[in-house]
């Protein structure tokens, strides 16, 4: 059994009505006051796009955090899978925003 505050890394996908409801802005607050590092952008397919990393219950916070979004968004679904190490490389020391992909 990984030990509780191992060090993780996810990258989400969020599905729904995510963009143009304060999203983006609103898991950067979340990821910050959570001590969880990353990025979040916006897809042009109308979803959003997450990495998270950091102590494994911060980051289950941001994960169940994502589900429900800001008070305007309509979260359909989040996928969530392990991320790798080529997506690690270069990560911010903290949690910020990237240009739409």
């Amino acid at each position: 059994m990984p030990e509780a505050n191992a060090a993780i890394a996810r990258h989400l996908r969020i599905h729904g009505r995510v963009q143009g409801v304060y999203y983006r802005q609103s898991m950067i607050e979340a990821a910050r006051s959570l001590g969880v590092r990353g990025w979040v952008r916006n897809r042009s397919d109308g979803s959003v796009e997450a990495l998270a990393a950091g102590p494994a219950p911060a980051v289950q916070a941001l994960i169940d955090w994502a589900r429900a979004g800001p008070p305007a968004a309509r979260v359909e679904r989040v996928d969530v899978q392990e991320a790798d190490a080529a997506q690690l490389s270069g990560l911010p020391a903290g949690f910020g925003r990237r240009e739409t992909l």
